[in-house]
């Protein structure tokens, strides 16, 4: 496969997770457990935020929002994952390599900028409280939204477009299990610095944008909760970000891990394990957060519980 460019390539082949035997069918019934349990856990959050009209407030609308942007990108990852344990070839066509690539953009920048419109939302329910109502309306929420898949498409259509102008001549084997930025950067027999370059500046900027909305938001609910005076109302006030700040550090803290620093540092062994927290972790544990240290779901959950129960 030497002396072949990129319009020559018509399929990569992946490296995998891991190449050990004894290995490969733990691995498997891991992974797939813990996808299934992510498929089922976000599908259960939407399905709940549906029924509850208790639940439907901006926060929990971002929330459903959230859980289907879980089930988008572990779903992008997760069965190619799966795949390279089981088959032997390991390929994947060019075309189904730049949408799976394409895809897993998308729905992490979604994820990103779905976080700092949570913490907005949060900012304005604990420091505006007589205005949320009108400053969050359903109109608002939904242009929310919209301005995170905007920012989504936007920054996946250019990570595409500039990963494959590049060529591939030396190899076709990725040393991953999906379709990636690092992966594919590193595989390049191209000169990637004005790449690396642009697509560095767009992760950085939706990345540290994103995360400068949470930080400041946050900055001012804290100036908030020490001006209650007292200590129930502080814990009560606070409960209610909780859950949503350890989800943000554990994104965040991933995310720089992978894509907040220059190619020339990656470590595709390292990146691997940190990809699956991000793709089937994180996914994983959302709904179990927000409703495990969510009185509000907890309740919502019991009462369709109850319903349930009594037609029955």
């Amino acid at each position: 496969m030497a002396e072949r460019n990129h319009t020559t390539v018509t399929e990569f082949i992946f490296v995998g997770f891991t190449d050990h035997p004894d290995l490969q069918i733990p691995l498997f019934m891991l992974f797939l457990v813990m996808y299934v349990v992510s498929l089922m856990g976000n599908l259960g959050m939407i399905a709940l935020i549906m029924v509850e009209t208790r639940l439907h407030t901006p926060m929990y609308f971002f929330l459903s929002q959230m859980s289907i942007v879980d089930i988008g990108y572990s779903t992008a990852i997760a069965p190619r994952l799966l795949m390279t344990f089981v088959e032997e070839t390991r390929t994947i066509p060019l075309t189904e390599c730049a949408a799976q690539l394409f895809f897993v953009c998308f729905f992490v920048t979604n994820e990103c900028c779905l976080l700092a419109v949570i913490a907005y939302d949060r900012f304005k329910a604990i420091c505006n409280p007589l205005l949320y109502r009108a400053i969050m309306s359903k109109r608002h929420c939904v242009l929310f939204v919209a301005g995170t898949y905007v920012c989504g498409s936007v920054n996946s259509i250019v990570q595409t477009l500039f990963i494959f102008s590049l060529s591939f001549c030396s190899s076709n084997v990725v040393n991953h299990f999906f379709c990636d930025v690092p992966p594919m950067l590193k595989l390049s027999c191209s000169d990637t610095h004005v790449t690396d370059l642009v697509l560095f500046t767009f992760s950085t900027v939706i990345g540290m944008t994103s995360f400068l909305g949470v930080l400041i938001s946050y900055m001012c609910i804290l100036v908030a909760i020490l001006r209650i005076r007292s200590a129930k109302g502080r814990r009560k006030t606070f409960s209610t970000c909780a859950s949503h700040l350890t989800v943000v550090a554990m994104f965040y803290g991933t995310l720089i891990c992978i894509y907040l620093r220059p190619s020339s540092s990656y470590v595709m062994d390292q990146d691997k394990v940190t990809s699956v927290f991000y793709a089937l972790v994180i996914p994983m544990l959302n709904p179990l957060i927000y409703s495990l240290r969510n009185k509000e779901v907890n309740d919502a959950f019991k009462r369709m519980i109850y319903r349930k129960n009594f037609f029955w």
